[in-house]
């Protein structure tokens, strides 16, 4: 995983935890709770960890691991999947990535095409 990433939120099966960065409690609950939902349910299917985060540059980032030793984790199951989240939630990646580079980084957007 991108170590130096920063995590919005995340779900590990093993620890049968979600963390939430409280970097991001300006979020509007609903868009809380949706991100919560969503790596519960990523770890419940395929295992192992499940991070949304930012890379440097403010792009969305989603992230998968397990531990060497789990021989349950669905390697493939788990790529097809963040597939199948970012293309349902594009939407919504598209406004927190707009959200983090706008409040986070503190960067002016610009209209896209100039």
């Amino acid at each position: 995983m991108d170590t130096s990433a920063v995590i919005l939120c995340g779900a590990n099966a093993y620890e049968q935890k979600y963390y939430f960065n409280e970097k991001f409690a300006k979020l509007p609950d609903a868009i809380k709770e949706e991100l919560h939902i969503i790596c519960v349910l990523f770890t419940e299917e395929v295992g192992g960890a499940f991070l949304i985060g930012f890379d440097d540059d403010g792009s969305l980032m989603l992230m998968t691991d397990s531990d060497e030793e789990d021989i349950l984790y669905d390697e493939i199951g788990a790529g097809l999947l963040v597939k199948e989240v970012k293309k349902r939630r594009q939407d919504l990646f598209e406004s927190l990535e707009t959200f983090y580079r706008t409040f986070i980084l503190g960067k002016d957007m610009e209209l896209k095409g100039e």
